[in-house]
């Protein structure tokens, strides 16, 4: 005895197995049975009666044409009084599933041992045909219907389609290091295309519904490839890749960040291999077409240092800090008047990293924040936001810098 198996989906004509062409499925009508109603999907009698049937499709390219479908390997059950022959037919449905719409099409085989094959000549382009295979369950001491495990496959003029392929091609043939390069996908023979998905050195960076994407993040020897599927019944899924991509740069560096005092002058440090370089802003530079000039800002300046090489152009940054004082108020009013209403410290934001504590003149601590700035300011109120009496309190700021610099002060509160 074999072991009991459950009912296939496409034991249900509305369930029917899709068949792509030119691909090989593994089915079976193990445990199948017939629909029992007038008009139904098993209320024919093309060349067999209905028994335990299960149900394939396809569907026809644009021309038409000619259609082998081919039974292989077949392996039947062998139960004591169960038939060992297969049975198959070809239809056609002008009304889907509806058996009083079916035509026979093609040759019918009912009893077949091994391996055999259906065809059709002439079927109509883009539509949809109906394999209904069935086991014998007639014969000399039959008493179960034919049980049968096989592969299956179509092929022919009616559904063969060219095979869809994608091009890949760059806006660009010589790419430089931050160029914005558009890369673009061509199809052929890929009708019903869905949405592009774009990989760079395998992981997905993209999805567009257009075959074009666009990056300025190449590096070199990056690989790109797109994929994307073709064909809205049985897809197939298309894909290219180019080859280690050619990205050209040069060492281009602005040099470190400087922090000099108001009024100063200090030397950017630039170095680049490129021959061709300028600095900008020029303002207060003593010559934005050197590598080292002397700059003059009057307040924090980004320059850029913009060099160009073999057609490909690079930049860096540098940023000239202009000290600012640090400024302790003596007084200030939390009374919501929209003035003076917090004790903000000038440039205390140079110092992200501080630790600003407040004391009553008990010595107890009724405030503290790392880091300072207009938002966490001191607004008069104790740790609970209780508002504090008019007085003078104490500061202890440790600025936590290079240089480990603490100030201590009083601040007079009034309300």
């Amino acid at each position: 005895m074999s072991a009991v198996t459950s009912q296939e989906l496409y034991n249900n004509c509305n369930d029917a197995l899709s068949l792509c062409p030119n691909q090989s499925y593994s089915v079976n009508n193990l445990d199948a049975n017939e629909t029992f109603c007038p008009g139904c999907e098993d209320d024919f009698t093309f060349c067999f009666s209905a028994s335990n049937t299960i149900w394939l499709t396809f569907t026809t390219n644009t021309l038409g044409g000619n259609v082998q479908i081919d039974f292989n390997n077949l392996v039947f059950e062998s139960n004591p009084g169960q038939g060992n022959q297969l049975q198959a037919t070809l239809l056609s449905a002008g009304v889907p599933c509806n058996a009083a719409s079916y035509a026979a099409i093609g040759n019918c085989v009912n009893n077949a041992t091994g391996n055999f094959t259906l065809n059709a000549t002439s079927l109509t382009p883009a539509t949809t045909y109906y394999i209904v295979v069935n086991g014998l369950n007639t014969g000399a001491g039959v008493t179960q219907a034919a049980e049968c495990s096989f592969d299956i496959s179509v092929t022919g003029t009616a559904v063969d389609r060219p095979v869809p392929t994608v091009a890949l091609s760059f806006s660009s043939s010589d790419v430089c290091l931050n160029e914005l390069v558009t890369c673009t996908a061509t199809l052929q023979d890929c009708p019903d295309s869905t949405d592009f998905e774009w990989y760079v050195n395998g992981v997905l960076t993209a999805q567009t519904s257009l075959p074009f994407y666009q990056t300025t993040g190449l590096s070199n020897g990056d690989i790109v490839e797109v994929r994307t599927t073709c064909f809205s019944i049985c897809t197939e899924l298309v894909s290219n890749t180019t080859t280690p991509i050619n990205v050209y740069s040069f060492p281009i560096d602005a040099g470190s960040s400087v922090l000099i005092n108001a009024g100063e002058t200090t030397q950017l440090t630039g170095t680049t291999s490129a021959p061709v370089f300028s600095w900008s802003p020029s303002f207060n530079v003593s010559n934005p077409s050197i590598l080292n000039p002397f700059v003059t800002p009057n307040e924090t300046t980004t320059y850029t240092l913009t060099a160009t090489e073999n057609g490909c152009t690079l930049s860096d940054q540098v940023t000239i800090f202009i000290q600012e004082s640090l400024l302790f108020p003596t007084t200030f009013s939390p009374n919501d008047d929209g003035a003076n209403d917090k004790w903000e410290i000038g440039a205390i934001d140079l110092y992200p990293d501080c630790f600003v504590r407040i004391f009553n003149r008990w010595g107890q601590e009724i405030y503290q924040s790392t880091g300072y700035s207009k938002e966490k300011a001191w607004d008069g109120t104790n740790s609970n936001g209780s508002p504090l009496a008019e007085g003078v309190y104490f500061y202890v700021v440790d600025l936590r810098d290079e240089e480990k610099q603490q100030f201590k002060g009083s601040i007079t509160l009034i309300r």
